[in-house]
């Protein structure tokens, strides 16, 4: 069993720094001061943005065949991702393009993916979302290597989308290249970045990064940290989930309806029925111990390494997956860098110690770069709940000016308040 944390002792891991001074939490008006609540239930419905509906964006689903080699590698129940599908919404004439990188291990089409098109739509923009290098479908039909983790790698493989993207749609009238993503998809933009100051096909006029993590290795630990968070009166796991279903029973039961609305979260947060510090940490944490689970399980058996599915185990669209994707789950983030990321760096790129890798794969590689080059900036949160101590500090004394700090709104629970896409627009249209 593994060993659970206090909520006090996980409050301190993860809080870093103190919250900057840059702007006080009354001027910002953000109501969320817990972060974990902010992270899970994101804005309130009247604080967002008015965001236009699908039916007032021209725009439709593209796919490319990226690894011809893999149609026949895979299996079956792979047929849906062995072309890399994107979507694409489009100006009625010529107009500035945005590439967004999704966050870990999502799908292009995402909640957060479709927020930021309708800002960025709205603003005038073309815009083409991405799904992440982590997520299985950007695995299984664009990546080399299909063990993702290497963050110079990973932005080759987004780079090579973002052209054939392009090549795909010859007939489009672009004035000028733009570039975002948030979460792990925002630490990719910056690779991505600095990989065209050298390749210049882009020649990207502005880079975002939304709460991109500093020190990867640090973020991923404190989200696995969060599985192991002390839930009081709960046994293990299955009590854990049960204890969910319950609170949501009550709820939906109190609403007279099955209402899954995107003010759902936020609602159920006013609710008697209201998560606990604890819940939310562990609720958190589980979500990405299952995004974590995906990317065990598609590598190793894209790469047929025979660490989580047997050597030669036959799996087609009759297999049951269940045992396997369980076995993936007991997996963490340091289980995969031991087992399949490390291994794999160190063959295939004359690799070196793991501190080596994890200052390779984090802004910390790209601090000249990202010191030097006025078109790239960071919104971040001071109470984001995957930064560690001195990752601010970083933020600070590399970005400058060019790094916007909100005191509240933990991981992204504050890219719909309409204060932050207003920021968001303003920086890609100075």
């Amino acid at each position: 069993m593994p060993h659970l944390i206090p909520l006090a002792l996980l409050l301190g891991l993860l809080a870093g720094p103190a919250p900057a001074a840059d702007l006080s939490p009354d001027a910002y008006g953000f109501p969320l001061s817990n972060p974990f609540e902010a992270t899970i239930a994101g804005t309130p419905p009247d604080l967002r943005p008015e965001l236009p509906g699908d039916d007032e964006i021209s725009q439709g689903d593209y796919s490319l065949l990226l690894r011809p080699e893999r149609e026949y590698k895979l299996p079956a129940n792979f047929w849906a991702v062995k072309k890399l599908r994107y979507r694409l919404a489009t100006q009625d004439g010529p107009a500035p393009l945005i590439f967004i990188i999704a966050g870990t291990g999502a799908h292009y089409a995402s909640g957060n993916m479709e927020l930021l098109k309708k800002v960025f739509y709205q603003g005038g923009f073309h815009v083409v979302q991405l799904s992440s290098p982590t997520s299985y479908d950007f695995m299984a039909a664009a990546s080399r290597f299909a063990t993702p983790g290497i963050s110079a790698e990973d932005a080759d493989d987004l780079y090579r989308v973002m052209q054939a993207v392009m090549a795909n749609h010859p007939q489009l009238d672009v004035t000028g290249y733009h570039l975002t993503g948030y979460s792990l998809g925002g630490l990719h933009a910056a690779f991505v970045s600095h990989l065209d100051e050298q390749r210049r096909h882009f020649n990207f006029q502005r880079v975002l990064m939304i709460n991109p993590p500093v020190n990867l290795y640090t973020s991923v630990t404190n989200l696995d940290r969060l599985v192991q968070t002390q839930v009081a009166d709960i046994r293990d796991a299955a009590s854990f989930y049960e204890r969910m279903f319950e609170k949501l029973t009550h709820y939906f039961q109190h609403k007279g309806s099955l209402d899954m609305s995107a003010a759902l979260l936020f609602d159920f947060q006013q609710s008697q029925q209201r998560l606990s510090d604890e819940e939310m940490a562990m609720l958190i944490g589980a979500s990405f111990r299952f995004s974590a689970a995906d990317i065990v399980f598609t590598s190793d058996l894209i790469n047929r390494r025979g660490l989580i599915t047997p050597p030669g185990y036959p799996i087609d669209e009759g297999t049951e997956i269940t045992p396997f994707f369980r076995r993936a789950l007991l997996c963490d983030f340091d289980c995969y860098m031991a087992e399949q990321l490390v291994p794999m760096w160190r063959k295939r790129f004359d690799g070196g110690s793991l501190p080596q890798l994890v200052n390779a794969v984090s802004l910390y590689a790209l601090e000249d770069y990202l010191r030097n080059s006025d078109k790239v900036a960071v919104m971040h949160n001071a109470d984001d709940i995957i930064l560690g101590p001195g990752d601010l500090g970083f933020l600070r004394r590399t970005f400058g000016s060019r790094l916007t700090l909100y005191p509240r709104g933990g991981h992204c629970g504050n890219m719909n308040y309409r204060v932050n896409t207003q920021a968001m627009l303003d920086f890609m249209r100075p």
